[in-house]
C-alpha cells in the first residue's frame, strides 16, 4: 500500500476519534440541564452511556478500516510506520492531541496481534505530551477581588455560569463564603490584600451537585477552593460548603468516586491545573476524574514502565488473606495492586470468570459513592519476568494458567485488573490503636451504608474485602457478589418453634438465593467485644431487616439519597445552625 494510503488511514482514525469525541461532549454538555431538572436518575444513565461510548466508537472506526482495506489482515510495517508520522502531524493542531493518540493505540491493537504493540506502530511513547508542553491553557478565568471587590467577584463567578436555576439567598451565600474563606486561607489575609482567584471555566457535575473548582493565589501560598452548589426541594441553588483544604479537595477527587461531567475542549489544560491543586494525584487519575479513563489507562501504563525502569523491587504475592477469586500481587514499591481472575473459585464461590468480570463492569457503570475502588482493566499485558518472585510466578500459573503464560523474557496476562493498594481492613484493625479501630470500624459501617444508598449490595462483607485509604477512609474492592439491593429479600430469621430448631446447626427454615439474613451480619461485620457494642450503638440499624427493606422502598420510590464527598462539618447549613 502507498503513501497516500497511509494518509487515508491516518485521517479515517483522526477522524473517529472526533466522532467519538463529539458523542462524548454532547452526553457531558446536557449535565448542567439534568442538574437544573434535579434528573438524577437520567443524570446516572447519561454517565452510563458515556462510559460504554469509547468501545463503540473505537469498534466502529476498526469495522471502517476492515471494510475499506479488506486486504489488510497482518500489519506492514512500512505503511503503518507512514500511518503512524501521518497522524503525528494531524495531532500538531489537534485540541485533544494526547486522547487522539491514545485512540490510536486502541485501534491498532483491536486490528493486530499483541507482538506489534511497541513504539515503532502505536505510541508507547507519547509525541502528545511534546506537543502540549509548548501550548497555553485557556481553561480558566482569573478574577481580582482587590479591584472589584470580593463580593462582586464571588456574583460574577456564580453568573459566568449561566445557571438557570435562581438562588435560594445569594446574599447570604455570598457572605458565608467570604467569611469561610479568610478562616480558612492557609496565611493571613486581609481583603485589601492583592489576591488571584483562578476558576475554571466549567462547572463539574456529579450526582446531585455541581462543582465551581477554582484556586486562590497570593504573593504568599496558593491553595485550592472548591464550592458544590446544590438544588433545594424548591428547586433553588444554594452554596452548600467551601473546600480549601488539599486533603478534602484531594477525597472529591478520590479514586473511590464516579467520573465528573465536566465539558471541555482543552482536556490537559484542566488536568494541569488540578494537579496544581493536588500535587500528589497521578495525572492519570485526574483524567479519569473529568470521565477520560481510558486515556487515564494509558497515562497510568507509562508511568508503570517508567517506574519499572526507575526500580529494582519484584512483584509479589500481596499480603493479606488469600482470596478465593482472585489472585492478587503488588510491586512493594508502586501504590497498586493487581489482581488476576483464577481459573477455578473456592467451593462456596457460585459465580463463574465470565459472572465476575460482569461484576466488575457493573460496578464501573455505577455511583461508587466514595466507597469502592475505581478498577483499570487491562487485556494482553506484557510484564518483565525479571521482576518477579519465583514464587508469584510459580502461583500465577497453578490458580489461573488460561490468563497466564510466560513468552520468552516477558510474563503475559490476558486480563488483569489494578487497583489502588490499601491496608487491607482486617489488618489494619490488628496493628491499629483503640481510637483508630473506633474510626475504622464507625467508617466501616457508614462505608457500607453510602454504597446500599446506590442501590448496590456489596455482599461479602468481610473485613479482608474493605480497605484503609492514607487518608483513612475505609473503602471496598470485592465485587464477586456484589449486586443491585433490589434484587435482594432481606429477611428476619423466624422465632424457633421447638427446642430441636433452637439447637439445629443448619437452618430449619427455607431459604432461597437472593434471601439476606441482616441479624447474622453481626457475626461477622465486628470481630470482639469492643467493637461490636461500637458498632451496635452506632450501626445497629444495619443488622435490622427494616432497615434494608425501608432503603428498598426509598429507592423504589425514585429517592437518591445524598451521599456528600466532604464531611457533614465542612457544610455551611452545619456551620450555621440551618436544618439539614
Amino acid at each position: 500500500m502507498s503513501e497516500p494510503t497511509a494518509r487515508l488511514i491516518a485521517q479515517r482514525i483522526c477522524q473517529g476519534f472526533d466522532e467519538h469525541y463529539s458523542r462524548f461532549r454532547l452526553i457531558t454538555q446536557g449535565a448542567q440541564t439534568r442538574f437544573e431538572a434535579a434528573a438524577w436518575h437520567q443524570g446516572q444513565q447519561r454517565h452510563r452511556e458515556r462510559i460504554h461510548l469509547y468501545e463503540d466508537s473505537v469498534a466502529h472506526t476498526v469495522a471502517q478500516i476492515r471494510a475499506e482495506y479488506p486486504a489488510m489482515t497482518q500489519v506492514d510495517a512500512a505503511l503503518w510506520r507512514v500511518v503512524k508520522q501521518s497522524f503525528c502531524r494531524l495531532m500538531l493542531q489537534h485540541r485533544q492531541p494526547e486522547l487522539a493518540e491514545t485512540f490510536f493505540n486502541s485501534v491498532f491493537c483491536h486490528l493486530f496481534d499483541r507482538q506489534y504493540y511497541h513504539n515503532e506502530f502505536i505510541f508507547v511513547d507519547s509525541y502528545a505530551d511534546e506537543i502540549l508542553t509548548v501550548r497555553d491553557s485557556h481553561a480558566y478565568a482569573s478574577y481580582y477581588p482587590r479591584m472589584d471587590g470580593f463580593e462582586n467577584n464571588i456574583q460574577d463567578i456564580l453568573h459566568s455560569f449561566d445557571l438557570k436555576l435562581p438562588f435560594e439567598d445569594l446574599e447570604r451565600d455570598v457572605i458565608r463564603l467570604r467569611d469561610s474563606f479568610y478562616k480558612q486561607s492557609s496565611v493571613a489575609i486581609g481583603p485589601s490584600d492583592n489576591l488571584r482567584i483562578d476558576i475554571l471555566s466549567n462547572l463539574f457535575f456529579r450526582n446531585k451537585a455541581a462543582y465551581v473548582v477554582g484556586r486562590v493565589v497570593s504573593k504568599d501560598a496558593h491553595q485550592p477552593c472548591v464550592v458544590p452548589i446544590l438544588v433545594n426541594e424548591n428547586r433553588q441553588l444554594y452554596l452548600d460548603a467551601l473546600l480549601m483544604d488539599a486533603s478534602d479537595v484531594s477525597i472529591v477527587f478520590g479514586f473511590a468516586r464516579s467520573y465528573f461531567m465536566v465539558d471541555t475542549i482543552d482536556p490537559s489544560g484542566i488536568v494541569r491545573f488540578l494537579k496544581e491543586l493536588m500535587p500528589n494525584k497521578r495525572k492519570s487519575e485526574l483524567y479519569n476524574a473529568i470521565g477520560l479513563h481510558k486515556h487515564g489507562k494509558t497515562v497510568f501504563y507509562r508511568d508503570l514502565l517508567i517506574h519499572l525502569k526507575e526500580s529494582a523491587d519484584k512483584f509479589v504475592i500481596a499480603p493479606g488473606i488469600e482470596g478465593m477469586v482472585m489472585s492478587v500481587f503488588t510491586l512493594p514499591s508502586y501504590p497498586y495492586v493487581f489482581k488476576i481472575i483464577k481459573d477455578k473459585f473456592a467451593p462456596s464461590k457460585s459465580n463463574t470468570k465470565q459472572g465476575v468480570k460482569e461484576k466488575y463492569q457493573q460496578v464501573k457503570h455505577h455511583d461508587r459513592a466514595g466507597r469502592m475502588a475505581d478498577t483499570l482493566e487491562y487485556r494482553h499485558v506484557a510484564l518483565p519476568r525479571s521482576r518477579f518472585a519465583d514464587e508469584l510466578v510459580e502461583e500465577l500459573l497453578r490458580v489461573a494458567p488460561s490468563e497466564v503464560s510466560l513468552d520468552g523474557d516477558d510474563v503475559i496476562i490476558g486480563h488483569l485488573y489494578i487497583e489502588r493498594r490499601m491496608t487491607p481492613l482486617n489488618l489494619y484493625l490488628d496493628q491499629a490503636t483503640p481510637a483508630q479501630a473506633a474510626d475504622a470500624i464507625i467508617d466501616y459501617g457508614l462505608a457500607i451504608k453510602e454504597i446500599a444508598a446506590t442501590n448496590l449490595f456489596p455482599g461479602d462483607m468481610l473485613h479482608k474485602n474493605f480497605g484503609v485509604t492514607r487518608v483513612h477512609r475505609v473503602v471496598f474492592y470485592d465485587y464477586d457478589e456484589v449486586c443491585y439491593l433490589n434484587e435482594c429479600n432481606f429477611r428476619n430469621i423466624p422465632e424457633a418453634q421447638t427446642l430441636e430448631q433452637e439447637m439445629a446447626s443448619e437452618p430449619w427454615y427455607s431459604v432461597h438465593p437472593n434471601d439476606v439474613f441482616p441479624e447474622e451480619f453481626r457475626h461477622f461485620l465486628v470481630t470482639d467485644k469492643v467493637d461490636k457494642d461500637l458498632f451496635q450503638r452506632v450501626h445497629g440499624d444495619l443488622l435490622t431487616a427494616d432497615y434494608w427493606r425501608g432503603l428498598q422502598q426509598r429507592l423504589q420510590e425514585g429517592f437518591v439519597e445524598d451521599v456528600f464527598p466532604y464531611h457533614e462539618n465542612k457544610r455551611f447549613s452545619f456551620q450555621y445552625g440551618d436544618d439539614i
